[in-house]
């Protein structure tokens, strides 16, 4: 099991304009964040990292979801333990929609508003990622459809990481 530091890693961070019924980081301004390359573990290795740093709790392994969908209630952290993938975050038809590839041992940090769904599952095995969330916080789903207005509003009122979700107190989510 290896998590390497934050040091040694190449971070991604995205600003995503709204788009239509998207807000994307038009609320809080919180980018979109890939950790590339941050661990090399097991997927009960990644859980008992997250559980031990306190931050996010564990709570599916699973693929994304094809269907463009956002969160208004909690911010989101992935952690890819296996495959490769071509996601999508901001919408599909967002001229300023980032395309990334990911792949086992990328973390990312979907801030709440935040349009993502899996374009192309890329890997020879499948696409999998352990699905955490802050302690205290259930995930909703949103789609951009009319009447989420409500949902969209009470972004601005979620929390950002006062500790990263995989380095603790010194990661990278922490000096955004």
């Amino acid at each position: 099991m290896t998590f390497n530091p934050a040091t040694e890693i190449q971070i991604t961070n995205r600003q995503i304009a709204p788009w239509n019924r998207i807000p994307n980081t038009s609320i809080q301004h919180k980018p979109l964040m890939i950790y590339h390359g941050a661990f090399n573990a097991t997927p009960a290795e990644l859980e008992r990292r997250l559980q031990a740093v306190g931050v996010v709790k564990p709570q599916w392994t699973y693929t994304m979801y094809s269907e463009t969908h956002f969160h208004s209630t909690t911010h989101e952290v992935l952690g890819v333990v296996a495959g490769r993938a071509r996601l999508c975050f901001g919408g599909e038809e967002n001229p300023e929609r980032f395309e990334p590839i990911v792949q086992r041992g990328d973390l990312i940090i979907v801030p709440a508003g935040v349009g993502h769904r899996l374009l192309v599952d890329e890997g020879e095995e499948p696409f999998q990622m352990i699905g955490s969330y802050p302690y205290g916080k259930q995930w909703d789903m949103c789609y951009g459809r009319a009447g989420e207005e409500s949902k969209v509003q009470g972004i601005q009122n979620v929390a950002w990481f006062n500790r990263d979700p995989l380095y603790g107190d010194d990661g990278p989510a922490v000096d955004i």
